[in-house]
């Protein structure tokens, strides 16, 4: 199984931008923090953005929010919206794999994978993510 990079960024991405809901990020602070080459970094935002996972502001008092809050976006909603399939076989879609002879019963097990990886990464949150410390400070500031 193969975790891309514009998902492991994304996702990194992404908790940058839930640890600090109040007040937008740049590109740069992103990159920075969490060691991603910037340019890299800045087509998986607009990915990200297209998605509906970030909004965007511009201007000097601009940057990235979250698009939604933090609770509602799963690692399968940034996979999918960085890399399409959670799995691919060399780049194409298992929906219609089938093969021949002894062969058949193989793709049934490649649907699995994918069908188990995405229950997983449907299962985590961003905000399940999150260091309680973060999580306080998010939850003190909503009930200030």
């Amino acid at each position: 199984m193969h975790i891309s990079a514009k998902a492991d960024y994304a996702a990194r991405a992404l908790l940058e931008l839930a640890r600090a809901p109040a007040r937008p990020l740049t590109c740069e602070v992103i990159a920075s923090s969490q060691q991603i080459p910037f340019r890299f970094l800045k087509s998986v935002v607009g990915e990200l953005r297209r998605a509906g996972l970030v909004r965007s502001q511009r201007g000097c008092e601009g940057g990235y929010w979250l698009g939604r809050p933090a609770e509602d976006i799963t690692l399968l909603d940034v996979v999918r919206a960085v890399d399409g399939e959670v799995i691919t076989l060399r780049g194409e879609s298992l929906d219609e794999l089938a093969y021949p002879g002894p062969a058949m019963g193989l793709p049934g097990v490649w649907r699995q994978v994918e069908a188990d990886a995405a229950a997983v990464l449907g299962g985590v949150t961003l905000a399940s993510l999150l260091p309680a410390e973060a999580v306080e400070r998010s939850a003190h500031k909503g009930a200030a």
